[in-house]
């Protein structure tokens, strides 16, 4: 009997829930979803260009590394310049990341203006490539001791295209840029 009453005390309560409902929730949810649907897909978006940047950065820093090595033994046989080895291990680094090794290019003018380690002139990117900017034998300056250094810089670029609908960054192509030097060691 008690049980009954109950069943029936939650019955009423829910048909008045049901019946005092005037259709706001309905209009605050069609307000709501397609905001907050719209902050998810940025978030998505957002983040793959953040992994994209990490991937290229790290990819910038492996041929750095390579291009330095007196001997790459992660390189082709045929890769015997630091610009060759460089490249390979860029390209390495993007294909193991699932991403376009063939996207890759640099521009003339947003390289660094690096000086060379024997005669202080402005270094240019090594000619072989045009996927990658290699500049051998520049003047780094050591954070350790504040003075120059001699290494290898690589830079790069590889575009990233956003899709956020109905904003101005839908399909919009951004150039990322990475950039990595590394420090000749001698042994």
């Amino acid at each position: 009997m008690q049980w009954q009453s109950m069943r029936n005390s939650l019955r009423l309560t829910f048909r008045r829930l049901v019946a005092d409902t005037s259709g706001a929730e309905v209009a605050e949810a069609a307000a709501v979803l397609p905001l907050m649907f719209m902050i998810l897909i940025g978030i998505f978006w957002f983040g793959q260009a953040f992994r994209t940047y990490g991937t290229i950065t790290r990819a910038a820093q492996d041929g750095a590394r390579a291009a330095v090595a007196p001997v790459c033994t992660t390189c082709s046989p045929s890769a015997s310049t630091p610009a060759a080895n460089a490249l390979t291990a860029v390209q390495s680094a993007l294909v193991a990341a699932k991403l376009d090794p063939t996207n890759l290019h640099y521009i003339p003018g947003l390289v660094p203006n690096l000086a060379s380690c024997a005669d202080g002139s402005v270094v240019a990117c090594d000619g072989s490539t045009t996927k990658v900017c290699v500049q051998v034998g520049v003047r780094l300056s050591d954070v350790v001791t504040g003075s120059g250094v001699c290494g290898t810089s690589v830079s790069f670029q590889y575009p990233y295209q956003f899709w956020l609908p109905f904003t101005s960054l839908n399909k919009q192509l951004i150039q990322l840029n990475a950039a990595s030097q590394q420090r000749l060691e001698t042994h």
